[in-house]
């Protein structure tokens, strides 16, 4: 006796450009977890879009219930300057579409705190007309902090290190007229 058995057709195959996420969309409960989630991703972007950029990786999205956002935050200090900002936030995401009254913040320490960004140093050395400049003013002052003040920085730029450029250059700096004399 021959039986035979009949298999389902494949609907979807991996290479058919099925989202990932697609399969949540299938049972209710795990459907209710994604679209939370995304509400909270566009919450947290529509937060940080009205925060200064230092502060916008220093919090998280904990719930968003009965017109109350309630963020998770780094510090203390982030919650104080945040609590300052809050009206702005708030009206900010009113605007946008978000029915918020209220921001909560509870703050937990270990979140990840964003490192700020220090500007690259640049280092000019003085040229000949500059240090003309200081020493004039060196000798017009009176002994003194600020005269001995005047004497490091000559001291300190009259041996400029190799590979610092000056601080103006003549075609950088054009002249300017002294008072009282026309060109």
């Amino acid at each position: 006796m021959v039986t035979t058995t009949s298999r389902r057709p494949r609907t979807s195959t991996p290479s058919s450009g099925t989202h990932l996420l697609g399969w949540l969309g299938n049972d209710a409960q795990a459907a209710s977890v994604l679209a939370t989630a995304q509400q909270h991703i566009k919450m947290r972007a529509a937060v940080s879009a009205t925060l200064p950029a230092p502060m916008r990786g220093a919090f998280d999205v904990v719930k968003i219930e009965n017109n109350i956002l309630t963020l998770t935050v780094s510090s203390a200090a982030f919650a104080a300057k945040f609590r300052q900002l809050a009206p702005r936030v708030t009206s900010t995401l009113t605007g946008l579409g978000w029915n918020l009254t209220e921001i909560k913040l509870r703050v937990q320490g270990g979140l990840r705190i964003p490192e700020a960004a220090h500007p690259k140093k640049e280092a000019r050395a003085l040229d000949a007309q500059d240090l003309r400049a200081f020493e004039e003013l060196g000798a017009q002052l009176r002994p003194g902090p600020l005269a001995d003040a005047v004497m490091k920085l000559l001291s300190h730029h009259r041996a400029a290190p190799a590979g610092v450029r000056p601080a103006s250059i003549p075609d950088e700096t054009p002249e300017v007229p002294l008072p009282g004399k026309s060109n």
